[in-house]
């Protein structure tokens, strides 16, 4: 093996060790996480989520659209444990299908921001100067204005909102959190040894940033995605409650709740969609928990 291969191999093993030395594989993050019944269990929920968004109808049969006038707003019966809503539809069955806008958006929205706050962040990080600044300052701008506002506003401002639009929206405002987390996880990584051993036998930047950056300033930004994607789910149901989500005929949980908060007197119209949302949110939280302590060195000691 010549000296530059031997260099090179020391450069990717060195990549992956932690800072007390120890090496953190798939196996073992896999291991550390299946031995917390937290992290499995809401991972098994989750699992059930997924499935019903994908596939509803192995849950249940019921038409979500097919409505009976005379049972508007009944309790639970034989067959419709969750009751009818307004319009005499199956309350089991719009939760049911309720779940793919959630699902959607969380996921889409967090995954997009996670590769779009990790890109820049590495790029920020790695190349201080004209790049940092230019990246730096565009995140404080969006930084300075309330999220919460700016996606009202623009989703207000959109005829045809679909999931995707509203996706895209999310994803567009949501990176400058995660590109800060990420610079400053670049900056403690851009001046280790196996990277500056790495620039020194002339390995270009962008394998540098691949191969042996990014893997290890990756944890942080994820574990703060994971966590996310709970808070992702409120939020839709957030914007489909104040009239700037998804529209009708689309069924979605927050649409759910700007209905339930007109019938005050009919608490199964609210109880429902707030259990599957609170789960969904709590699951994510708690895996994001998990995954986070997993991937910190100092608890493997």
């Amino acid at each position: 093996m010549s000296d530059v291969q031997q260099i090179t191999a020391a450069v990717g093993a060195e990549a992956q060790e932690l800072g007390d030395g120890r090496t953190l594989s798939n196996r073992e993050l896999l291991w550390a996480l299946l031995r917390k019944p937290q992290f499995v269990l809401c991972s098994l929920l989750l699992l059930a989520f997924f499935t019903m968004a994908a596939v509803p109808k192995l849950f249940t049969s019921a038409d979500p659209r097919f409505c009976e006038l005379a049972k508007s707003r009944q309790g639970r019966g034989p067959g419709h444990p969750f009751g009818f809503d307004i319009q005499g539809c199956d309350y089991f069955a719009n939760v049911i299908y309720g779940a793919r806008p959630s699902v959607l958006v969380s996921i889409c929205a967090s995954f997009g921001v996670f590769i779009l706050a990790g890109s820049l962040g590495l790029l920020a990080g790695y190349f201080p100067g004209f790049v940092d600044g230019l990246i730096s300052r565009t995140a404080d701008v969006l930084f300075s204005i309330p999220g919460i506002v700016v996606l009202i506003v623009i989703l207000n401002s959109v005829q045809n909102r679909s999931i995707w639009i509203i996706v895209g929206v999310i994803f567009l405002i949501g990176w400058p959190g995660g590109m800060r987390l990420m610079r400053a996880t670049v900056f403690s990584v851009r001046n280790r040894e196996y990277v500056l051993a790495a620039r020194s036998i002339g390995v270009p930047p962008i394998r540098i940033l691949r191969k042996h950056v990014f893997p290890n300033a990756m944890a942080p930004l994820l574990a703060m995605t994971t966590l996310g994607i709970g808070g992702m789910v409120g939020l839709e149901a957030a914007l489909t409650f104040l009239g700037v989500g998804l529209q009708p005929p689309s069924i979605s949980w927050g649409s759910q709740f700007g209905v339930a908060a007109s019938y005050r007197d009919t608490p199964h119209l609210f109880i429902w969609p707030a259990l599957f949302i609170s789960t969904m949110t709590i699951s994510f939280m708690i895996i994001g928990d998990s995954i986070r302590d997993a991937l910190d060195p100092k608890l493997l000691r």
